[in-house]
This record gives C-alpha cells, structure tokens and sequence, in this order.
C-alpha cells in the first residue's frame, strides 16, 4: 500500500531518505573562477616578459601559484570537484607554470644564448606538460598522499620566478647568461624525475597546537613582506634541495637499520646467559 506524504508514518524514513544539503549553482563555478584567475596570472607574466617588464611579471607567477592551491581546496571543501575541473586546471597549469616561466627565463636571461636558450625554455615547457600528464594519469593509483613523484610544476616555476625577482635587471652577456640554463634545467629535470617532494594537501590546519601553525604562517607572511626578494629565493630553492636532503637522510637510517641485526648477533646467545647466572 503506498504511503501518502502527509502519512504520520512519515517519520519511520531511514536517515539516507533525508534531504541532501544543496550548494547554489554559484559555488560550482567557485574553482573555476580561481583557476581562471591562475590562467590570467600567467598570461600577464608573459605580456609583462615580453615588455622587459621582469619586476612586475616575476610575481604573478606567485600569484598563480596561489590561485592554484585555492583552486583545489576549495573544490574539496564544497564537494564541487569535477573532470572538467581537472582537466580546466590542467591546461591553466601549463600556461603558469610551464609557458609564463619559460618565456619570463628566455626574456630575462636565455635570449643571449641563441637557440640554445630556445632550447632549454622549450625543454621546460615540455617537462611542465609531461608532469602534469603524469600527475593526472597517477590520481586515484593509490600512491602515498603525502608526496609528488617529481617535483610539482608550480614549485618548479617557482624558482626561476624567484630567481628573476631577485634580479630584475636581465643577463645580456653571454657568459653572464649561461648560469640561467641551470635555473631552467634543473627543475624541469626534476619534474619529470621520479625523486619524491613532500606534499602539502595533506598538512592537517586543525592540528593540536593551531596557535603554533598559526605563529608560523603569520611569520612567513611578515618574512615575506619585509624582505620579498631574499625570502621568496630561499623557499624555492629550499624546496628543490629539499627531495635531495631526504633522500640523503633515508639512506642515512637504511644504512643504520642494516647495522641493528649485526648489533643484536653480537649480544650474548640466551644459553650463555643462562650459563653465567648458574
């Protein structure tokens, strides 16, 4: 007998029958405006390179970066994630982090090497593509959450980011200019390596000390805002020497968990222990 809505057995519906909270359409579209917002960042780098302009385009690879970590947390937070989504961010992603920094690198400092400076800006825009290709491919794998295979590219982009932001004034001599292929090839081979990069989705912000995270952001944010040049250098390059320094300290512990078994085979057998109490 089928039950009418006004029933006062209405009641007795299982807890999975309630209405579902409903985000207006708006909230949807929220990630997408912010990766549409990375996507501009990088297109202003580029205009801003091509003007010699390396002041004001350095930066807005900063911002992209931080338009692209709001992008995703944002889409988790409301539940809005999408294949479009993925794909959107994607194809922004490229256009930040692969073809703004190459073209900001070339302008700044690969233009006096000839096509050797095509080449490697070429090779960093490639290996942006791969990564993300990879990354996306790798999603869902059940690898560990807490770390990229190859270093991410808006860390990449970082550092020749950082680097023209420290130095502003452009290399226009040929030997002067030949230092800005490693700030280039380096993380562009990191990127499409296999060397693990902490990551930073899985950083918990209600931890049991909030006040210390806190202190800390906050302190990265005055370091930042004092001394923008220095600071933003440290941190890129910090972050790409830190994959190295943890694969140093991994083989460290290896190396010392090889000499526990030998360790414990020294220790007396239990016979011979038994033996000196009697």
């Amino acid at each position: 007998m089928a039950q009418r809505p006004d029933s006062p057995l209405r009641f007795l519906r299982r807890a999975n029958d309630r209405r579902r909270p409903r985000f207006r359409r708006g909230v949807y579209l929220l990630p997408s405006l912010f990766t549409m917002g990375n996507m501009f960042c990088g297109y202003i780098c580029i205009v801003y390179a091509l003007r010699g302009d390396f002041e004001s385009a350095a930066p807005f690879i900063g911002y992209a970066i931080v338009l692209d970590i709001l992008d995703g947390r944002i889409a988790r937070m409301t539940g809005s994630a999408s294949a479009f989504g993925v794909e959107f961010d994607s194809l922004a992603d490229v256009i930040s982090f692969g073809v703004a920094p190459a073209i900001l690198a070339y302008a700044w400092g690969l233009a006096p090497l000839g096509r050797l400076g095509l080449a490697a800006g070429f090779l960093f825009v490639s290996a942006a593509a791969m990564r993300l290709a990879r990354f996306n491919i790798q999603t869902g794998t059940g690898l560990d959450k807490r770390y990229f295979v190859g270093m991410p590219s808006p860390a990449a982009a970082a550092v020749p980011a950082a680097t023209v932001f420290a130095y502003p004034w452009g290399l226009f001599d040929y030997r002067a200019a030949l230092p800005a292929l490693f700030v280039v090839l380096i993380p562009a081979a990191l990127m499409v390596s296999t060397i693990r990069f902490r990551s930073f989705k899985t950083f918990d912000l209600q931890s049991r000390r909030p006040y210390t995270v806190l202190i800390f952001i906050a302190a990265g944010i005055v370091a930042v805002w004092s001394h923008p040049r220095g600071v933003l250098v440290v941190m890129a390059y910090t972050y790409l020497l830190s994959a190295f320094i943890g694969m140093a300290i991994a083989r460290i512990r290896h190396r010392g968990g090889r000499g526990v078994p030998a360790t414990d085979a020294a220790v007396e057998p239990p016979a011979s222990r038994d033996s000196a109490a009697r």
